[in-house]
Formats: C-alpha cells, structure tokens, sequence
C-alpha cells in the first residue's frame, strides 16, 4: 500500500531553491538555460522524459510578453530568474494571471534597479519558501495523521483506500483555496492603475534610458 509519509520524504529530499549564487551571472544561449534549468530542477519531474524548459516554451513566454526579448540572442542572470518563477507559477496560475504578476516586475525591476533589484526579490522569495519548508510538512504529515483516523471500523482493504482518499480530498481542498485567495489578489491587481515606482527609481530607470541611446 502506498506509503504517503514517504512520498512525503522524498519530495522534501528531492526540492531544489535554486541558490542566487549558482545562476550564472554571465549572459547565456538559449540552449544553455534550458541545460542550466534542467539540471538545477530535474528533481521537480513527474516523469523522467518531462521537460522542465525547451526552446518553444521560452518564445512562447516572450510572445506572450513574460520574458523580455534577449540581447544578440543571449539571456542574462535576470532572465534566468524570470524563467525560475514562471516555472513555478505555471503548475497553478495562467498566463494571463502570470503576466498580470509579472508586467510591473518586468517594467520596474528587470534592469538593475538602484531602489530594488530583480536579484533582491528573488532572494526574498528564496527565503521565504526556505522558511516555509518545515512548517508545510508539518501541514501535511498534520493532514496524513487526520486521514488515519477515518474508517477506522472498515476492512484492511477498503480502510487503507478510504484513508488515502481522504488524504487526497484533504490535500486538494487545500490546494484549492489557496488557488482561489491566488486568483482573487490577482483580480484586485487593477492593471489600469499602473504600479509606479518611487520617484528615485524612476529618475533612476530615466537616467540609465537615456545613456543607452547616448
């Protein structure tokens, strides 16, 4: 019989926070971020054939405005992290809803802002799950427990099914209201009020304009 406890395990030995320090902070082909992504998160793959970044999805990604285009065909340290969170928003959020998240991050962030970096946000994200890991498998080895305590008076067989089904609802329900505070921040995202960055920042991103067409 399926053993979540383990599954638990191995997911939790399996997940890789790509460390700010181990993106290359050289400008890459794409050919070699999609090498780099697999190799930082192949331990996220369902199945050993899946792809956790090809050359269609990142076009895709650029058409549908998520990624700023490259510069001669190269991607830089902050496209890499743009690519990392879109890996993980796109197991739950659309593309719509990812682009909704991502515009004013890409406008005001993207090019190495004085006030606050692309660099900085992600490794305020990384702290953030880094700190979040122990207290989400205490919800779910919490969920795990609570499942094995119903149909308790059943037979081996229909208990041990009943109780993973269980297990199951527990973990979809949640997921499924997390889904939903997701969605309903993001319809309050009003993209008619454009997020404007502090003045500093501006005349910041202002001045760097204008160097380059200098």
């Amino acid at each position: 019989m399926i053993k979540p406890e383990e599954i638990l395990k191995d997911i939790i030995n399996k997940l890789n926070i790509i460390d700010d320090s181990d993106i290359p902070a050289i400008d890459l082909y794409m050919d070699q971020v999609t090498t780099f992504m697999d190799s930082q998160l192949s331990g996220s793959k369902r199945h050993n054939d899946d792809k956790i970044l090809t050359k269609t999805m990142i076009n895709n990604y650029s058409k549908n405005d998520l990624l700023p285009p490259p510069v001669k065909k190269r991607y830089s340290k902050q496209h890499v992290i743009l690519l990392i969170f879109i890996y993980y928003y796109k197991n739950i959020l659309s593309i719509n809803d990812i682009n909704t998240i991502l515009s004013p991050i890409c406008e005001n962030y993207f090019d190495k802002n004085k006030i606050c970096s692309l660099d900085r946000i992600y490794n305020e994200a990384c702290d953030i799950e880094t700190n979040m890991i122990n207290d989400v498998t205490a919800d779910i080895q919490h969920k795990i427990d609570a499942s094995k305590e119903r149909f308790t008076d059943l037979p081996e067989d229909d208990r041990d099914f009943l109780q993973l089904y269980s297990l199951i609802t527990s973990l979809c329900f949640d997921v499924y209201l997390k889904k939903q505070m997701l969605e309903g921040i993001i319809d309050h995202m009003n993209p008619e009020d454009d997020f404007t960055p502090s003045k500093e920042a501006k005349k910041s991103k202002d001045t760097d304009n204008k160097t380059r067409k200098n």
